[in-house]
């Protein structure tokens, strides 16, 4: 049995003696020599100081963990508000159009003559078109007009000598803006005055 512990004694210092050997040929940056000489020179830490320690890390880490709960909530709840308040909107949209709706089913079993019906339909666009402005959409002004590629579509262009040169001459589909957005351009045909492109 002693002739082990002798064995290990000197496997002990040769591994000792490596490590030394093997330190000088490559020397240690400065900062692992400075990390090893304190934790040489650091006395032990006491027990009861180790539980402190370890509770104060479980009480940051039950923090931290909470924390994070918190904030995958808030984010939870505030895609749900984000949600609630784009279907509340399209819900006010929609109850404006509704009676515009009735209007034109009523219309559809109307058998009135073909005058009016005419009027009745005209009577349900001017509804709309309230409706619209109510909700500060407007008509984006076309013909007669200078073209202007922000707000007009261009089809073509039609030879008009009544009209100046790059009016519109004539609108196709209506254009629609909301305040200053625009929702769509208006399609438009372009007077070409020749009278005005030669001079």
């Amino acid at each position: 049995m002693p002739e082990q512990d002798t064995e290990l004694t000197l496997s002990d210092e040769a591994a000792a003696s490596l490590a030394e050997n093997s330190a000088a040929e490559m020397p240690a940056p400065e900062s692992d020599q400075v990390a090893g000489q304190a934790a040489e020179d650091a006395p032990p830490v006491p027990r009861a100081e180790y539980e402190q320690l370890k509770a104060e890390r479980d009480q940051l880490l039950d923090r931290l963990a909470r924390l994070q709960a918190e904030f995958e909530n808030a984010r939870k709840r505030s895609e749900r508000d984000r949600i609630a308040d784009r279907d509340y909107a399209v819900v006010n949209v929609v109850e404006k159009f509704l009676p515009v709706l009735d209007h034109f089913e009523l219309a559809l079993k109307s058998a009135g003559t073909t005058e009016q019906l005419r009027s009745g339909v005209e009577l349900i666009v001017k509804q709309m078109e309230d409706v619209l402005r109510q909700l500060h959409v407007t008509a984006i002004l076309a013909e007669g007009a200078k073209f202007d590629p922000r707000h007009h579509e261009a089809l073509g262009t039609v030879e008009r000598h009544d009209l100046p040169d790059q009016h519109v001459a004539e609108e196709i589909r209506r254009g629609y803006k909301m305040r200053d957005k625009l929702l769509r351009p208006a399609l438009v045909r372009v007077a070409s005055n020749p009278k005005q492109t030669s001079e």
